[in-house]
Formats: C-alpha cells, structure tokens, sequence
C-alpha cells in the first residue's frame, strides 16, 4: 500500500509528517532545523527522497539543506543568491528607487523528470536555478531585466517570487508570480519573459488595469491541463484558459474573495479549492469558522466544506503556500494554518481531521505519495 509524506515549513522548524494510503495515523518527526524559519519544503517528483528545504535566520542567513533520505538527515548545499544581473532599481512604497536586494528563498520547485534541479524563487522577486543538487545557483537574469522591473513595487509581506508552476508537457516554459508585481511567463527556458495580467484589477495602484503591480497570492494548475490557470489574488479568485493571455473573475457566491492558497484536485481539473479569509486587514477566516470552499464547475459555483473543521471561535489564517494535494485514487487535501493545526482529509475535502496540533506558525505544505 501507498504511504503519503507531508512536508511541513514553519516559523520555527520543518517537520515531516507520514501515514500509510488509509491517511488515518499518523507519525510526526521535527522539529529539523529547530529555531529557523523555513519557508517552504519539497520533495522531487523524480526521488521521492531528495527533499530540499529553505532555512532562513535573522542571525545566519539564508542556507539551502538537501536530504536524500526522506528527511532521516540533512546536509547544507550552496547559499550563493547574489544578485547576478547588472545593476538597477525598482519602486519601493513610495515610489522612491531602491536597489534590487537579496533577503530569502520563498519557494523550492524540483524538476519533474530530474532530481537535481530544483528552481527558487526569492525576495527580491528573483527566480534562481540549480543543476547540481543545490549546490552551485545561477539567476535567470532577463526576469529582473525585464523593462517593466523597475516599476515592481513589494507586497505587504515583500517582494517576493513565491509560486513556480513547471509545465508538465513544455519544459522551456515557466509561470511565475511575485508580490506585488504580478503573474510572468517564459516559453524559452527563462531568456525572455511575458506579464501575463490582462484581466487583472487592482484598485488602489495608479492604473488598475497596469500591465504590472498586481498583488497575486498564488497561482495553481492541473497537470493534465497546463494552459488552464488559476489564481488567488488579493482580492478576487481568477480563471485563465489560455496559459495566462487573459483572466477572468471566478470568485462567485464565496463569501469574500480574499485569502491566500488555491489548489487543484489531482484528478478532476476542474475542483478547485480555496480557503477565504476576512480581508486584507483582518487576516483571519470570515466569522470564526474555518471553511474549505471548493467548485467542481472550475469556478463561479462554490461549496463549503466543514465537517471536522472548527466552526466557532477560529481565528487562524492559512498562507499561500500551507495547502497541497496528494495523488491517491481518493484525492487527499491537506492545510496548515498559523495557529500550528494541519488539517487533512481523505476524501477529497468531504471530511477533515486535524493531523497535529499546536506546532509553531505553518508556512508551507506539500504531499508526497510514497511507495
């Protein structure tokens, strides 16, 4: 029987949590890396146990650590993010130039077909490449020097490039998404890039409807179907059908269409999954209910999802990378929130148990299906 492996990034550790296919028990390891934020965990989809986990401290710095044992033991591996473009600037708040920066790495993307190269995607809004295991990292450079660069301005939380979706069928193309810059695309391996924001409104920058400054939380596709987008933004769930070339709102009868993470069953395209929050000054669920909602119409019709979730007095918020999918015949669906609590559920979102409780603050979540 299959067993399942979430990879768990918080404030204050990684944990790896693993159950057997019924996803009922399950054995928690952690904290690794004690003390440190980590960002974001993954694993290869080509070695299930080549893990690559960003570790980050006020004190030491960012450090990339690889395990090739399922997470059994961690080595350091290359830490050189260096802004390696020629010298330029981008807007900050308010409008005063500042130099492009190096603070973190949001999020790990491994190949699919090779365990040795894994993408990263930093703050500031730089997207990193390693063919070595993570040793040795080189910028894709023409994303920063891209002539719209200079007007990127930072999100609340930093300008951070914090999704990379790998197109299952065309390796030379990659969708990225940087707060608060907007949605990119390159169909040649990262030597050009496109802003893929038409459809997007943002009010409260100069033109709503700019080609860039759109804040976009997270973007999510099926495998099956690679040119089919979809999008948490700040404010508004969005709808691509044409590789990002346009988007329209899908955000429906949700109760408010703000949050962070949005993810795609693995085996019907279009059940969609979002967890709404109040806004974007009240970072907690609407109500104190903590609600899944999920379409099965790709959009626009939206149903919530409560058993076994808390239904009073729940004041958490889920980030943009703390919800993943696994791949089993019963598609499981899992979450972290900031209150410590991973949810899970079996059964597509149907019912959910809390897997563990009380950890320190979930910044990422990813599934893995284990032999």
């Amino acid at each position: 029987m299959s067993r399942v492996r979430l990879l768990v990034g918080t404030r204050k550790g990684a944990f790896t949590l693993t159950s057997d296919g019924k996803r009922r028990d399950w054995q928690v390891s952690g904290p690794h890396f004690g003390g440190w934020e980590i960002y974001h965990v993954n694993g290869s989809p080509a070695e299930p146990d080549r893990l690559y986990a960003s570790v980050s401290s006020g004190w030491f710095g960012q450090v990339i650590q690889r395990s090739d044992d399922g997470g059994a033991s961690w080595t350091p591996v290359g830490n050189d993010f260096a802004y390696t473009g020629e010298v330029g600037e981008h807007l900050w708040y308010d409008g005063t130039p500042r130099p492009w920066e190096f603070k973190r790495i949001w999020h790990l993307e491994p190949s699919r077909t090779d365990p040795d190269t894994v993408y990263a995607g930093g703050e500031d809004a730089a997207l990193y490449v390693s063919s070595d295991g993570g040793q040795k990292w080189q910028e894709l450079t023409a994303l920063r020097q891209h002539e719209s660069g200079p007007r990127w301005q930072p999100g609340a939380g930093g300008m951070c490039l914090h999704t990379i979706l790998l197109d299952p069928v065309d390796p030379d193309r990659i969708f990225v998404a940087i707060s608060a810059a907007g949605a990119f695309r390159t169909d040649d391996g990262g030597n050009t890039w496109q802003p893929i924001n038409r459809g997007l409104r943002s009010g409260g920058i100069p033109d709503e409807e700019a080609e860039v400054g759109h804040c976009v939380h997270r973007l999510a596709m099926h495998p099956s179907r690679p040119e089919v987008l979809f999008m948490q933004k700040h404010w508004d769930v969005m709808r691509s059908d044409d590789a990002g070339g346009s988007w329209r709102e899908i955000s429906g009868n949700l109760p408010t269409d703000f949050g962070f993470p949005i993810a795609v069953h693995a085996h019907e395209a279009d059940t969609v999954y979002v967890i709404p929050i109040t806004s974007d000054s009240e970072h907690y669920v609407p109500d104190g209910r903590l609600r899944v909602y999920r379409s099965r119409t790709g959009g626009d019709e939206w149903e919530p999802l409560t058993t076994g979730l808390p239904q009073a007095n729940c004041y958490v918020n889920v980030l943009r990378d703390a919800m993943a999918v696994d791949t089993l015949d019963d598609c499981g669906v899992y979450f972290g929130t900031t209150g410590g609590q991973v949810y899970g559920s079996a059964d597509g979102g149907e019912t959910w148990m809390p897997i563990v409780r009380d950890l320190p603050t979930v910044l990422s979540v990813e599934a893995q299906v284990l032999p």
